[in-house]
């Protein structure tokens, strides 16, 4: 069932920052100045986020509303986060229209509460940089007035910089391609449409093009538009909840995910876990994996 087009409307406060990031990573390369870390808080006081957009979000991912009486799904938190993120990124001297999702990390410490007003803010936490790359990660906290630090991320995205490392990472061979373990058990099967990309940026505000752009996909190299890592991570989750929590989404207290491969659109592919907290997107046991990760209940900190 497509996503109502309504719903972008919630997302016009998003798109102005993203439009003015966007924007700034066009003007000239690199300074060669240092880069302090951790940087500037960047805070941000919310209205309720729309309860028809939850609803339809927490459904698009393979969740139920019911589960979330009154509270927001802590990996909605990119819907608000990504905007801030992408400021706190605004200023860094790396070509910023490369920028690849690489991961993200959440810690859930108490339910975010829905119809309040959201208290959030991010920076910049860490850069690793070498010859060929940058993985930078910043840091996301939302709450409410009560609960400040309700659901606490970190996304890291990594920043190819080819004018010094692209020689080198061309002879220093190819990695070995992740992998669903072969003893992982599947716990959910995802069929995803071509319009899949389209539907979560409607309901999130990250309309990045290679998600439902299909000749801007293939003109950044992709078959065809892929979908969003958010969204393969959300959708990891709701599995979780579902076959593993018995629909009680405060259950997970961490979730720990790196983002592999593109999921090209159409695709299906299958949810997998193993006895030890890992998690994995993929096409089969021993078969490809789009991500990889593990997550943490309370029971097993």
């Amino acid at each position: 069932m497509a996503v109502s087009t309504k719903h972008v409307l919630s997302q016009l406060p998003a798109l102005r920052t993203l439009g003015g990031v966007a924007l700034s990573a066009l003007m000239p390369g690199r300074s060669g100045k240092a880069v302090k870390t951790p940087g500037p808080w960047i805070e941000a006081e919310l209205s309720p986020r729309p309860a028809a957009l939850v609803r339809d979000y927490i459904r698009h991912v393979g969740g139920d509303p019911a589960w979330y009486r009154g509270r927001i799904p802590a990996h909605f938190f990119s819907q608000w986060g990504f905007p801030l993120a992408a400021r706190a990124l605004s200023g860094l001297p790396y070509p910023l229209t490369r920028v690849v999702n690489a991961g993200c990390r959440i810690e859930q410490h108490a339910p975010l509460l829905g119809g309040e007003r959201l208290f959030a803010r991010a920076r910049l936490q860490s850069i690793d940089e070498d010859e060929r790359r940058a993985l930078v990660t910043t840091r996301v906290e939302t709450g409410t007035r009560d609960v400040p630090f309700s659901v606490i991320a970190e996304m890291r995205v990594f920043i190819p910089l080819p004018s010094r490392g692209e020689a080198k990472q061309k002879s220093g061979g190819s990695k070995a391609k992740p992998t669903v373990p072969a003893d992982a058990r599947e716990i959910a099967f995802m069929r995803l449409s071509k319009d899949a990309g389209l539907d979560f940026a409607k309901l999130t505000g990250d309309f990045n093009p290679i998600h439902w752009i299909r000749p801007y996909a293939r003109a950044s190299g992709f078959r065809s538009t892929i979908l969003h890592g958010f969204a393969t991570l959300a959708r990891a989750i709701e599995a979780l909840n579902r076959a593993r929590f018995a629909g009680d989404p405060a259950r997970l207290k961490i979730v720990d995910a790196r983002f592999t491969r593109p999921l090209v659109l159409p695709a299906r592919a299958g949810v997998y876990v193993n006895d030890a907290g890992g998690i994995w997107v993929g096409d089969a046991p021993a078969g490809g994996a789009y991500l990889e990760g593990h997550y943490e209940t309370e029971a097993s900190r």
